[in-house]
C-alpha cells in the first residue's frame, strides 16, 4: 500500500532528548495513563455493574470512558516505551495503524460527546417526551451510527495519509504518528492534502463544538423554568459537560484547524489533547457526579463484603 516509499520505519524524537527529563517525562506519563485506565475503567464496571445507572445519560458515559480509555492507550504506552528505549523507531505499518486508532477513538469522542449532549437537551427541554425519544433501541441505533461515523472519518484519514509519498528524512518530531507531523516529511507539495486534513479533521472538531456549545446554551436558557431543587442538579450536570466539551476540543481545534506550521507548545498541547483529558473527564463526572459516586460506594462495599464472607 505504500506509494513508491523508501522510508519503511520513522524515528519519533519524542517529548525532549534530555535524558533527566525524559525520566521526569516517563514518570508523569505513567500516572497519568494509569489514572486514566483505573478511572475509566471504574466507571464502565460501575455502569456496567450498577442498577441504578441505566438511564441513556449513562449509557453514553460508558461508551465516553470507553472511548478516553482506547483513545489514551494510542498514545502513552508507545510515549513511554519510547522514552525508556535507545532507538525511538516505529514500522510504517505501526505508524499508519497508530493514525487510524487515533482518529477513530478521537471521533467516537466527539460523536458521543454530541450524543450526551442531545441527551440532556431532550431530558431538560422535553421532559415529558424524554422516555418515548431517548428509549433503549434509540440509544443504541444512535451509539452505532457514533462508531461508524468514526470509522468512516478515521478511513478517509488514513487514506490519503497512505498516499503521501515518504523518501527520507524519517524523523518525527513528535512522541505519536499523526497528520502534521507525517506531512512535513512528505516528498511532494502537501498544500492539497493539508486542506483535505483540516476539511475533515479541523471542520469536524471546529463544527462540532459550535454545535455542542449552541445546544448547551438552549439548555441553560431552558433551566430558569425548571424548580430550584431541579435546575440545580441540572446545572451541575451540564457544566460537567461543558469543562469536558471545552478540555477536550480547545486542544483539538488548535491541532487541526491551521497550516501546517510549527510551534513550541505542539508537543505539551498534543499531550493534554490526547492524554490529560482522558484522565481529568473520570474526575470530572465522578467528583460532580452524585449517582456515580454512591453508585461506586455501593458496588465496591458489596465486592468487599462478599470477598470477606468468602
Amino acid at each position: 500500500m505504500q506509494p513508491n516509499n523508501s522510508v519503511t520505519e520513522f524515528i519519533l524524537l519524542g517529548l525532549t532528548q534530555d535524558p533527566k527529563r525524559q525520566k521526569m517525562v516517563i514518570a508523569v506519563i505513567f500516572i497519568f495513563y494509569l489514572g486514566t485506565a483505573v478511572g475509566n475503567l471504574l466507571i464502565i464496571v460501575t455502569i456496567r455493574c450498577s442498577r441504578t445507572l441505566k438511564s441513556p445519560m449513562y449509557f453514553f458515559l460508558f461508551y465516553l470512558s470507553l472511548a478516553d480509555c482506547c483513545f489514551s492507550t494510542t498514545t502513552a504506552p508507545r510515549l513511554i516505551v519510547d522514552a525508556l528505549s535507545y532507538k525511538k523507531t516505529i514500522s510504517y505499518n505501526e505508524c499508519m495503524t497508530q493514525v487510524f486508532a487515533l482518529h477513530l477513538f478521537g471521533a467516537l469522542e466527539i460523536f458521543v460527546l454530541i450524543l450526551m449532549a442531545v441527551d440532556r437537551y431532550v431530558a431538560i427541554c422535553k421532559p415529558l417526551r424524554y422516555p418515548t425519544i431517548m428509549r433503549q433501541q434509540v440509544c443504541i441505533i444512535l451509539i452505532i451510527f457514533a462508531w461508524i461515523g468514526s470509522f468512516m472519518h478515521s478511513i478517509t484519514q488514513i487514506i490519503m495519509t497512505l498516499r503521501l509519498p515518504f523518501c527520507g528524512p524519517n524523523l518525527i518530531d513528535h512522541y505519536c504518528c499523526d497528520l502534521q507531523p507525517l506531512l512535513k516529511l512528505a516528498c511532494m507539495d502537501t498544500y492539497v492534502f493539508n486542506l483535505m486534513f483540516v476539511s475533515n479533521s479541523g471542520v469536524l472538531c471546529t463544527f462540532s463544538f459550535v454545535i455542542l456549545m449552541i445546544s448547551y446554551v438552549f439548555i441553560l436558557h431552558s433551566l430558569r423554568n425548571h424548580s430550584a431543587e431541579g435546575r440545580k442538579k441540572a446545572l451541575s450536570t451540564c457544566t460537567s459537560h461543558i469543562i469536558v466539551v471545552i478540555l477536550f476540543f480547545g486542544p483539538c481545534i488548535f491541532i487541526y484547524t491551521r497550516p501546517p506550521t510549527t510551534f513550541p507548545i505542539d508537543k505539551m498541547v498534543a499531550v493534554f489533547y490526547t492524554i490529560g483529558t482522558p484522565f481529568l473527564n473520570p474526575l470530572i463526572y465522578t467528583l460532580r457526579n452524585a449517582e456515580v459516586k454512591n453508585a461506586m460506594r455501593k458496588l465496591w462495599h458489596i465486592k468487599i463484603i462478599s470477598e470477606i464472607q468468602k
